[in-house]
């Protein structure tokens, strides 16, 4: 079995900037979201914004670089059984931590339910928006991470 290549991804370019996308988002809607929970429910609305805006990008930052990190450990290997086990372990991961956030929060006094699944609602098809975006404005060839022959591999016709 021969070792994958070691040559950079054209992938990683466009998860970087949804990254940044993704950032500069979360960062808008919990100004926004802050605000006006704020203005809606006091102290525990501003504080559901900013909950709800930090699990929208860390969600959005888990899935970008749990592929950044299995491009690089499988060498671009997309049909690796460990660029699969990484991502795929890395949205079980999330879906965990989702479902220990949602039942941790769900009781909590200092956070207005409404606010959180608001800002989180936004953050997530926000995140989306901005994969879409970071993904239609990148410059990647159809064909990608090609080698092509040199002068002493061609045969002399």
């Amino acid at each position: 079995m021969t070792q994958p290549d070691a040559r950079p991804s054209t992938a990683a370019p466009v998860l970087r900037r949804a990254l940044v996308y993704g950032a500069g988002l979360s960062f808008a809607i919990a100004i926004i979201g802050s605000v006006a929970g704020a203005l809606v429910a006091g102290l525990p609305g501003m504080l559901s914004a900013l909950i709800g805006a930090g699990m929208g990008f860390v969600f959005l930052g888990l899935t970008a670089a749990s592929i950044l990190l299995a491009d690089r450990v499988t060498g671009s290997d997309l049909l690796s059984p460990a660029y699969f086990g990484i991502v795929i372990g890395a949205w079980i991961l999330k879906f965990i931590v989702f479902l220990a956030l949602v039942f941790t929060l769900r009781d909590a006094g200092f956070v207005e339910p409404v606010v959180l699944f608001v800002c989180l609602v936004a953050a997530v098809i926000g995140g989306l928006v901005t994969d879409i975006i970071a993904v239609t404005r990148s410059r990647v060839p159809y064909v990608s991470d090609v080698r092509l022959p040199s002068k002493d591999e061609i045969p002399d016709l």
